[in-house]
């Protein structure tokens, strides 16, 4: 027999969730009913079933990594173990072809009414709101219990009777004989479509589904330090399922408007600060609005472009964590793009006291020369 991690197409290194993910794919591709009349197919399929029988077990494939297949003691466990569903064995192949139920006997329990699908809705928040928490409301179009039937989908005071075509399981079975021995297949019932239970005399408001279609509103709790891409998951939200079924979850994706001052780094705000080149050079104080108050910068003479002045703990609550982060003031030295001449002429004194040189042309023959250009 083939190498183990070679049937299964996963490397000696994969993780538990690999080697399952592989194991059903191919089993989907090699099961007898995907290759009538194909005996190396199925002989793959064998071989494969057993490749993840011993290396779903952490115990059976460590001993295999160690041994090899000689070390697994022969044909390995018994058929009983094999076929029973524990761990590995075809038991979670059957779950991918039958929802669970085994091909060689057995049956589902009651089907019951499915439950209703997740909805998914994205809500637009204050930037102050993602740093705060907040509670917003959220719009969604979705399924409810019809309350004219209280969900069954009966009407006229009646109530669903017991499918006569799968005596309420909501499965048919179909035997067949195959090279792996009798298999039952299972499938919904085309009747009932799988609920076990048929509505005589519809309700006229739902048309029989025991849920209308409508908009609801929902108070969401959204904590502080969210950020756009964050999700928020309202368990039992969602859909409520056909005539009675459990409702579905409903996924707030949040969206943070921009905020005209402040900019989000990971944890800290990031705000930035303009100066002019005289307050930078002189030093200066500045009354900042921060989200939470007033607080006074003082920049100290010979401030650089780029400083920066860290507020402690007054950026954004760590949504996984204790504690926020911190508040950075980021100074932008502004040079201005114009000058009057007596700017200028006080500018050029200023570097000849520095012994700066200046290149820059000025007076009449520059301006004249700069309008031709």
């Amino acid at each position: 027999m083939a190498d183990y991690y070679e049937l299964l197409g996963v490397s000696r290194t994969a993780s538990a969730d690999e080697i399952k993910k592989s194991y059903r794919r191919l089993a989907r591709e090699l099961h007898p009913d995907a290759n009538p009349g194909d005996p190396a197919a199925e002989e793959k399929f064998k071989q494969v079933a057993r490749a993840y029988e011993v290396l779903s077990d952490p115990d059976q494939r460590a001993r295999y990594d160690r041994f090899g297949e000689q070390g697994m003691g022969g044909a390995g466990a018994g058929a009983g173990d094999f076929f029973g569903g524990g761990a590995g064995g075809l038991g979670d192949l059957f779950d991918a072809f039958f929802g669970g139920g085994s091909p060689f006997g057995g049956t589902r329990g009651p089907a019951g009414p499915p439950r209703g699908q997740d909805l998914e809705v994205v809500a637009d928040i204050a930037f102050e709101q993602a740093v705060f928490g907040a509670t917003v409301p959220v719009t969604v179009r979705t399924a409810s219990r019809c309350d004219d039937c209280n969900g069954s989908g009966a009407g006229g005071g009646t109530q669903p009777v017991t499918c006569s075509e799968c005596n309420g399981r909501g499965q048919v079975q179909r035997v067949r004989q195959s090279m792996l021995g009798q298999m039952v297949t299972s499938s919904a019932c085309p009747k009932c479509g799988g609920l076990g239970q048929v509505v005589v005399t519809p309700c006229p408001t739902c048309s029989g589904e025991g849920r209308t279609i409508g908009e609801k509103v929902y108070q969401v709790d959204v904590p502080a330090g969210v950020d756009t891409g964050s999700t928020l998951r309202l368990t039992g939200r969602g859909a409520v399922g056909q005539r009675g079924g459990a409702a579905g979850d409903l996924y707030v994706h949040l969206r943070v408007a921009p905020h005209a001052h402040f900019r989000r780094e990971a944890d800290d705000l990031v705000a930035v600060l303009p100066v002019s080149i005289a307050q930078a050079s002189l030093g200066t104080k500045f009354t900042l609005a921060t989200l939470e108050g007033d607080e006074e910068i003082v920049v100290p003479p010979g401030t650089q472009p780029g400083r920066e002045f860290v507020l402690r703990q007054r950026g954004v609550p760590r949504l996984q964590g204790r504690g926020r982060g911190d508040l950075r003031v980021r100074i932008d030295v502004q040079v201005p793009t114009k000058l009057s001449d007596f700017e200028a002429e006080l500018l050029r004194k200023f570097a000849e006291s520095r012994g700066e040189e200046l290149h820059h042309e000025t007076g009449l023959f520059a301006r004249i020369k700069s309008a031709f250009q």
